[in-house]
This record gives structure tokens, C-alpha cells and sequence, in this order.
């Protein structure tokens, strides 16, 4: 069968732009023929920054330009994929390109999370799409499965493991004790974090794919100046420990909950998940996705969330469907035009806990005493011994409580911190029972 080639013009050559390279360098004809001739896909521009640097991968060099602009001048460029990160380049470019006519394949989930309202206006306005299967999860092909095998369902829950960095660190505090520094360096060394770790352990990389999801289930783009976002950073060896005596993991988990009342809860952050969820055996680098239809039910989409290939073969897949279709919607257009997010102080759960005291009569009698002023249940408490020091004059006391909301437990604790037993800030997290 006779095709036309499309002509890609590719900004950034880094890990995943020099992965797709190779990708259609070893299954370009594959990949054509699979698609019957309708996607004879070809690299015929790369922009980098610095045109001097050694590429681990070779191009010809004379597809090579510092000049993002270029991708959008070319004729011979049809459509242009973002794969150098950031915000304001990024937006520049790919604005530039569907001003242009040109859709657009991109990987950078913090310009969409962030600018997509922006963006989607633009392409609708322009009617030339965005598509970003390789914004969420890798290689997992979670976005087509949200907006086109589940499209017959009610989307009521999406819990999700959506960064392999935090997963790799709480894995290894979990398993060999380490403390976060410790993990955090080990991640480094074997390359599964950044020189500059931030957005992996302080929630928003997860966070921002998160929001995608929900915007994606949900048919509204939501704000993400109103999502709630906690990190790892804080999370010790000690609190890890007590969840793995009580039944539980820590996890960095990503949570989109559609409520009866139909507001969406959005979180990310560390929490307590029972050993006997699915979602406690992922580990590593891995990703997973579950997700609960109202017709389909539970559904796991799980593998590798980051990395050259994974990611790269997500891009392959976009670029098909952009070459393949000439209707402007197959990125995403929001279906509503807001939606409700639920406050963070309104969410409801269990918490775990921990009081650093002082070993003193009364103490636990005191801090039950104002938690039931604020009427909030006590469903367990764990106050081991320090085995090394069993006549320390303080302790850790650990209290299982029982659901309420966020906010009611935020007022019991600041009336908690003034009782002068307390030698520390109480630590808490949640219990998810997904």
C-alpha cells in the first residue's frame, strides 16, 4: 500500500527524543505497515540547545537546529513533538505549532497541568489537536484507556502509583531501613532520580499527571492551585516501620474520588495502604493505575512509568493517531465547563498518628480527652518499647483513628501540641481504604 510520510519535527534529544529516534530507526517500516500505510512516520528536524553536545545516540547533523521556531517554519515538519520539559519554551512552541496547523505529541505533564487551559482553548480554536499519552505513566497506555475504552463508564476512582522515584525510596526505606537521604542517594546513583529530585519527591510530577487523569475522567480542566500535594521528604524509617507492625505500606499515592454529591477529591501524598492491596506490591520504578468503572469495575493498568524506551514507544503511539487522523478533538477537549473539587479540609479518612511524648501518667488519657471533645474515634493505639533504650523518659505513642474529616482532626491537633507532654509536632497519616 502507498503512504504518504508524515514529517516529525522533534525538539529536545534527550533521553526519550533520541529513544523515539531509534524506535523508527529499527521498526519505522513495521510501524507503517501495522497502520496500513496511513502512518510512514520520519524525523526530518531536531532542535537542542546545544548543538556541540555528545549524543550518546547519532543523528545526522544536519537535522540538527537550535532554533525551536524552525520546527514550526518548516514545511517539511507536519507535526512537532515537545519533549524539552519546562513551561514557557515549551508553551511558546507548542502554541507556535497549533497556530500553525501542526498537531502536537507531547510528554510534559507540568505544561498541561499547569497552562492545558490555555492550551486546549487554542487547539480547539485552531482545530488541530494535542496528545500526550507519554504525559502519565510512561509507557502504560492509560490516557487512551481513560478517554476511549472507558468511555461508556462512569469513571469513580483512579488510585494511582505514578512515580517510580518516591516508589523506589519508600522501597528501600521499607526493606533495608535506610533513611531518606540514604535512599535518595542510592536512586541518584543508579540513575532512577534527577540531579534535581524535587518534583519527584515532593509530590508535584505525580500530582501534575494526576490532574491530567482527572481533567481526562471528568470532562473539566482543574485548577492546580486548588489540589491538594504533599511529598516524601518528611516520611522517616520510624513511621515506616510502625506501618509495616500495624498491616500497612507507605505509598505515594494519587487519588481522584468522585463523590455521591459529584465533587472530585484530588490528592497526592504519602499514606498507609494495607499489604493486601494490589497496589502495595508495586515496586521499584513501576507504575500502576487502578481504576473503578461503573460498569467495567476494577481495572489495573501497570509497568514501567519513566525511561527511554517505555516513554518513547508512548510518543510512537501518539504520533500514529496524529498522523492517522485529521480530526481536531483527538487530544482533549473539555466536555464541561467546571467542575467542583472538594476542599481538602472536607476529605474523610482513617489516620495513623504518632505523638512523641513524654513518659508521664495521664498522657494518653489528655490526648483522648481532646479528641473525643472533637468527636473523633480511637480505633487502636501502639506504644512499643525502644528495645535499645527501654528507660528513655519518652516515647513514641501511636493512635489509630477512626474517619473523620481532615479539617475536624487539624483543630483537635493544634489543641493536642499545647499540652506540655508533647516534645515534637504529631506526625499523621492517612488510611486509605480503596
Amino acid at each position: 500500500m502507498s503512504s504518504s510520510i508524515s514529517g516529525i519535527g522533534l525538539a529536545g534529544f534527550g533521553t526519550v527524543g533520541s529513544g523515539l529516534w531509534q524506535i523508527l530507526q529499527e521498526h519505522g517500516g513495521m510501524i507503517s505497515d501495522r497502520s496500513q500505510g496511513s502512518a510512514a512516520l520520519e524525523i526530518r528536524r531536531i532542535a537542542v540547545r546545544d548543538l556541540a553536545k555528545k549524543r550518546e545516540i547519532e543523528a545526522p547533523a544536519e537535522l540538527f537546529t537550535s532554533d525551536l521556531m524552525e520546527l514550526v517554519n518548516d514545511p517539511a515538519v507536519d507535526i512537532v513533538v515537545e519533549l524539552i520539559g519546562g513551561t514557557e519554551a515549551a508553551f511558546d512552541l507548542v502554541a507556535a505549532a497549533l497556530r500553525a496547523g501542526k498537531p502536537v505529541v507531547t510528554g510534559n505533564k507540568a505544561l498541561l497541568a499547569e497552562r492545558g487551559a490555555e492550551l486546549f482553548a487554542l487547539s480547539k480554536q485552531e482545530q488541530t489537536a494535542i496528545h500526550f499519552e507519554a504525559a502519565v505513566a510512561g509507557g502504560i497506555p492509560i490516557i487512551k484507556a481513560v478517554q476511549e475504552s472507558l468511555i461508556a463508564n462512569r469513571i469513580e476512582t483512579i488510585a494511582g502509583i505514578i512515580n517510580g522515584t518516591s516508589n523506589y525510596i519508600l522501597q528501600r526505606m521499607t526493606e533495608a531501613g535506610l533513611a531518606y537521604s540514604e535512599a535518595l542517594k542510592e536512586a541518584k546513583d543508579l540513575g532512577y532520580a534527577e540531579a534535581d529530585e524535587t518534583l519527584d519527591v515532593n509530590g508535584w510530577d505525580a500530582a501534575h499527571k494526576t490532574i491530567l487523569l482527572a481533567s481526562l475522567a471528568h470532562g473539566f480542566l482543574v485548577n492546580y492551585k486548588e489540589v491538594y500535594v504533599r511529598g516524601i521528604e518528611k516520611v522517616t524509617p520510624l513511621d515506616i516501620k510502625f506501618a509495616s507492625d500495624l498491616g500497612y505500606v507507605v505509598k505515594l499515592l494519587s487519588l481522584v474520588i468522585e463523590r455521591d454529591d459529584g465533587k472530585i477529591e484530588i490528592r497526592t501524598q504519602p499514606s498507609f495502604l494495607s499489604k493486601t492491596h494490589i497496589l502495595a506490591s508495586v515496586h521499584g520504578v513501576f507504575n500502576a493505575v487502578a481504576l473503578k468503572g461503573d460498569h467495567l469495575g476494577d481495572s489495573l493498568f501497570y509497568g514501567r512509568g519513566a525511561g527511554q524506551g517505555p516513554t518513547a514507544s508512548s510518543v510512537v503511539s501518539d504520533l500514529v493517531e496524529a498522523a492517522r487522523s485529521d480530526r481536531s478533538d483527538r487530544g482533549f477537549l473539555p466536555y464541561r465547563e467546571s467542575g467542583s473539587l472538594v476542599e481538602i479540609n472536607d476529605t474523610v479518612t482513617s489516620y495513623y498518628v504518632r505523638f512523641s511524648v513524654t513518659d508521664q501518667p495521664g498522657v494518653i488519657a489528655n490526648i483522648a480527652t481532646i479528641l473525643a471533645e472533637h468527636q473523633i474515634g480511637i480505633s487502636g493505639t501502639h506504644s512499643p518499647v525502644d528495645a535499645n533504650n527501654p528507660d528513655a523518659d519518652f516515647l513514641e505513642m501511636v493512635f489509630l483513628l477512626h474517619k473523620c474529616s481532615f479539617g475536624r482532626l487539624k483543630i483537635a491537633l493544634t489543641e493536642v501540641e499545647k499540652l506540655d507532654c508533647l516534645t515534637a509536632r504529631p506526625v499523621v497519616f492517612r488510611i486509605e481504604t480503596l
